[in-house]
């Protein structure tokens, strides 16, 4: 760790605490920026990305990782409780509060990937947002994948992804090639929001709390990556339902315009897609 690599603990109101890394640029910041990460990806993940934009935008980014994973985790994750509700509501919200909180007198924008994007309209602050960048983030129905991403599809969520999660406690997506385990909660809940038409709606008033979507008035990107099989960018497109109050943008990256041949769902942020990272934080020329 640096001066301008700080750990940092992200207190939630159940009491949590979510392990994160708040990177400084070398000057005062001007702007502080919180990055919410997709389900499963863990915060170190988009270490470089972040680094880059604190020295880009001369920012203070806030990066963690969710209850019961990653740094945050308590213990195996067959023990871990939590949803994905808790991710996205409770410690986006915490996240938020956090980055608010120590960087009161600066603008504060957010960075979602995937889940990430998903729940500004839950969180207390959104109003001090002026900017939300949304990566792969959409109401991710089942049916609405191509075609050829199909299979994968059926197994994750009809066959051997509900099988092995009921025998093993939690969801063993290293097995099942699909990332990082998860904790069994997490799976049942997004398995429920997949496989409904009516997305994370079906749990609004119940296992979530109804969001209020005049909270979010602020300019809202919405990006879609051409070749991204799991939020193809006209699914990305239906997140704007969500934000019916926000000033919505919406932009496709293309793996040409990273110099890559593929990046799909997760590597938009990795280190050999550099070179579309101005497009995301909207400083390419």
């Amino acid at each position: 760790m640096t001066e301008t690599d700080c750990p940092v603990d992200v207190p939630c109101p159940d009491g949590r605490l979510l392990a994160g890394r708040l990177l400084l640029p070398d000057a005062e910041p001007a702007v502080a920026i919180v990055l919410h990460g997709a389900t499963g990806v863990p915060r170190d993940y988009y270490a470089r990305f972040a680094r880059w934009v604190a020295d880009t935008k001369q920012a203070a980014v806030l990066i963690y990782d969710y209850r019961d994973s990653g740094h945050s985790a308590r213990g195996p994750v067959r023990a871990a409780r939590a949803t994905m509700g808790d991710w996205g509501v409770v410690d986006q919200n915490a996240a938020l509060d956090f980055i608010c909180h120590e960087f009161p007198d600066l603008p504060v924008e957010v960075i979602g990937h995937s889940l990430g994007g998903m729940f500004l309209p839950f969180h207390s602050q959104a109003g001090r947002v002026r900017e939300m960048i949304a990566v792969g983030s959409g109401p991710a129905y089942w049916r609405r994948h191509p075609r050829g991403f199909l299979p994968q599809v059926l197994a994750f969520w009809f066959l051997a992804g509900p099988l092995l999660t009921r025998i093993m406690g939690y969801m063993p997506g290293r097995l099942l090639g699909m990332g990082t385990d998860l904790p069994a909660n997490v799976y049942w809940q997004w398995r429920r929001w997949c496989t409904s038409r009516r997305f994370y709606r079906v749990d609004w008033g119940k296992t979530l709390p109804n969001p209020d979507p005049a909270r979010v008035t602020c300019k809202v990107r919405l990006i879609g990556v051409l070749d991204d099989p799991m939020i193809p960018p006209p699914v990305v497109r239906d997140l704007a339902a969500f934000y019916p109050h926000a000033d919505v943008r919406h932009q496709v990256i293309a793996p040409a315009d990273a110099g890559v041949r593929a990046i799909g769902h997760l590597r938009v942020f990795s280190e050999r897609c550099r070179a579309a990272w101005p497009l995301v934080i909207g400083t390419a020329v």
